[in-house]
């Protein structure tokens, strides 16, 4: 009898190969079923589950933070169980009501041209205000804030800087467009389109993770990363979250977690690899292989 289908909606790319070769094969062999990737962006996997709303075609999704609140928000998001498994999260990881846990922490941060950069003469930003230089107008690139936590957070680092929070975001609304907003060559909907921008000497700068120049540098794009030291918070986390349904029940012992976690970690972070940059495991990634059924 073939095994059950669990479908999971994620970010495909390095993400997808990372889980699909270091969680996902033990949960498979260890609860008999088979892990069926949905890849997209998570405002791809955000629009299927909406057009299926009635009729769920995903029974789980990995969603960068903003969009997951958009997810619980359209009611795509059943409340996860109380559980060993759950209690044993970190508090931060748990959204509100358990509507989602997180399962990883990135930071971002912005990349540069490093061709355009030293064609140029021009040092490695330092500041999220490095956005609104002149130097770099109509060569810096922003995802848009409503599809990419990468422009979200950006945008919430600027409006913090300009005495805004997240609970009070006019500040940084009323002064993006004669700040940063000159500069902006593109608003695009996804980070995906940014190394064919930097190959063709568009983009000169842009918000990024460590670990998405990291993808670039492999493929030879010469992309760097940069960690701001001008804001309010050290980084921002970028908490890719689940949704779990009901029926979710824990069946991994807490050394297989560990031993998804050293799994997956191994892949996405390379410690000591970026300027300031701090190795942290992908958080609980043990979770996900606890909890499927």
């Amino acid at each position: 009898m073939e095994p059950a289908a669990v479908y999971v909606g994620m970010n495909g790319g390095n993400f997808e190969k990372t889980y699909t070769q270091n969680v996902f094969p033990d949960f498979e062999k260890a609860n008999g079923v088979k892990v069926v990737v949905v890849p997209g962006t998570s405002s791809d996997i955000l629009a299927k589950a909406t057009a299926a709303k009635g009729n769920p075609q995903m029974n789980l999704m990995f969603l960068d933070d903003g969009v997951m609140v958009r997810a619980i928000g359209a009611g795509l998001c059943e409340k996860i169980k109380d559980t060993p498994a759950l209690a044993d999260l970190t508090p931060g990881a748990r959204l509100k009501n358990d509507m989602a846990v997180g399962i990883d922490l990135g930071m971002t941060g912005l990349a540069y041209n490093k061709k355009m950069f030293e064609e140029k003469g021009w040092a490695p930003p330092t500041s999220w205000m490095d956005l609104a230089d002149p130097k770099y107008k109509e060569a810096v690139v922003f995802q848009s804030a409503a599809a990419s936590s990468f422009g979200l957070h950006a945008f919430l680092m600027f409006n913090r800087i300009q005495g805004g929070d997240e609970k009070n975001v006019e500040p940084g609304f009323s002064k993006f467009k004669d700040t940063i907003g000159p500069n902006v060559l593109e608003y695009i909907p996804s980070s995906a389109k940014i190394s064919e921008m930097v190959q063709t000497g568009e983009a000169a700068i842009f918000p990024l993770t460590p670990t998405a120049v990291a993808a670039h540098q492999e493929k030879n794009i010469p992309v760097e990363y940069a960690q701001p030291s001008t804001t309010v918070a050290p980084f921002v986390c970028d908490v890719r979250l689940a949704p779990w349904p009901d029926a979710l029940v824990a069946t991994r012992t807490r050394r297989s977690r560990r031993q998804a976690r050293s799994g997956a970690a191994g892949d996405v972070w390379r410690p000591g690899g970026f300027p300031g940059q701090t190795s942290i495991p992908a958080l609980q990634s043990g979770f996900v292989v606890s909890f499927l059924g």
